[in-house]
């Protein structure tokens, strides 16, 4: 298992008393496991959770089921066996992934390594540009 999936499995571990755990309180919990300030609406990627929720299935005995909600987010629930989600149901998140910041292996070892102990400060643009429609055409005369 990569690092980023050792993560999400002691997160949902940790969680396990709860019968539905979202994407995002398992995110919360890496971070807060990490104490990793970066990436504050990062969600997770759902091949990285499928593969845990097998994992969890052979070595701890807890069964969970991976299921999305309207906003692609995904929902986590109690179950007789593992399982992942529909044809349907998985084109449509991963194409949702490529539009979102997601927790990497990255993220991981920089925690681990605290270089990243925080996300960089959002620049604001101050020079605005604007579209000066007689400066092409100032020498047409």
């Amino acid at each position: 298992m990569t690092p980023i999936q050792e993560q999400i499995a002691v997160a949902i571990i940790e969680l396990s008393e709860k019968s539905l755990i979202t994407e995002a309180r398992i995110a919360r919990k890496i971070r807060d496991n990490l104490k990793f300030k970066a990436k504050p609406k990062a969600g997770l990627a759902f091949r990285d959770v499928e593969e845990v929720l097998f994992y969890i299935e052979e070595n701890n005995n807890l069964h969970y089921a991976a299921h999305l909600n309207s906003a692609n987010d995904i929902l986590i629930k109690q179950s007789e066996t593992a399982a992942g989600l529909d044809a349907d149901s998985r084109k449509r998140r991963l194409q949702s992934e490529k539009s979102m910041s997601v927790l990497t292996n990255g993220d991981v070892k920089a925690a681990h390594s605290g270089s990243a102990s925080g996300s960089k400060p959002y620049k604001k643009r101050t020079d605005k540009k604007r579209l000066n429609i007689n400066k092409n055409y100032d020498d047409w005369e």
